[in-house]
């Protein structure tokens, strides 16, 4: 099939699969005589394999490593399970971090409820932010 055709079954744009050929994480095709490229179901396998591997959150550098076991003929189950334990980590560490900013942002909300705004009279400044700051 010709790489319209493939972009059309895999739901991707041509340039992605031509970007996928020049990072390796697709092969380049071979071409007919007119020189179009010219792609196996395999071609189909691998770019659902990288669109579902994208869409559980590995990065491209990620998902080459699991293709370059595979191709090696390696069993990729436990490389792929540390990979996807990293990202549950980033995203518990991200979690962490959004809830102390919500707190944050929190105590902000409820001093500016007490804070009399006709006291605001500093151009340079928001006594809501400066009242924040020196409570901290």
């Amino acid at each position: 099939m010709r790489i319209g055709e493939l972009a059309d079954r895999c739901g991707v744009t041509t340039k992605t699969i031509r970007f996928y050929e020049s990072i390796d994480l697709l092969s380049e095709p071979n071409r007919t005589a007119s020189g179009y490229r010219d792609y196996d179901d395999g071609a189909v396998q691998r770019l659902q394999f990288i669109r579902d591997a994208q869409s559980s959150g590995l990065t491209l550098a990620e998902i080459a490593s699991v293709l370059e076991l595979k191709s090696a003929g390696q069993r990729t189950c436990s490389h792929t399970a540390q990979l996807v334990s990293q990202h549950i980590a980033a995203i518990d560490q991200q979690i962490t971090q959004l809830i102390a900013a919500r707190d944050e942002l929190s105590e902000l909300a409820q001093r500016a409820e007490s804070l009399d705004p006709s006291s605001c009279t500093d151009p340079n400044r928001c006594q809501v932010i400066e009242a924040g700051r020196s409570h901290t």
